[in-house]
């Protein structure tokens, strides 16, 4: 039951509630770091992602595609994994500090009500590329790239489940 909570009080259903979460982590000092993502088939290369993430400051917070979200970007057979249990998964990371979804294609109103000190994004972007790039460092912070991890992408997995 304990982890229940642990992992629940980590998912935040608004915007609002985060914002308020995220003003007394700052009033402690505490350096917000943001990344998102849908997260379908969670693998070795998130994990490498999202800790390498963390280490950048004291507070992760990942915004979450939503189901509806992900199915305008990646196509109709997706997501594989319902949103609930996407987050449910990274709310698990004791790493992870606040996950939350947003059903926009990019994050941009989430970054600007949340205002980090970082963005990442993976390798597949590059600095010019990150949506709230230029928000977040306008604002002081920065953006930063984490090159993937060879071998582990969502869509392999689904492909390489497909053929056999």
């Amino acid at each position: 039951m304990k982890w229940n909570k642990i992992i629940n009080d980590k998912i935040f259903q608004s915007t609002s509630t985060l914002v308020q979460t995220i003003t007394k982590w700052k009033e402690s000092q505490d350096k917000i770091v943001f990344t998102n993502g849908c997260f379908d088939i969670l693998h070795l290369g998130h994990i490498d992602y999202l800790t390498k993430a963390a280490d950048l400051g004291n507070r992760l917070i990942i915004g979450v595609n939503t189901d509806h979200s992900v199915s305008n970007i990646k196509g109709p057979s997706r997501p594989i994994i319902e949103e609930s249990t996407r987050l449910a998964k990274l709310a698990s990371f004791a790493f992870v500090d606040a996950v939350i979804l947003f059903n926009e294609e990019t994050p941009i109103k989430l970054i600007k009500s949340l205002e980090p000190n970082v963005l990442v994004k993976g390798g597949d972007y590059s600095l010019q590329t990150i949506v709230g790039a230029d928000f977040v460092k306008s604002n002081g912070g920065e953006a930063i790239v984490i090159p993937f991890l060879d071998g582990h992408s969502s869509t392999n997995y689904i492909n390489k489940i497909n053929q056999s």
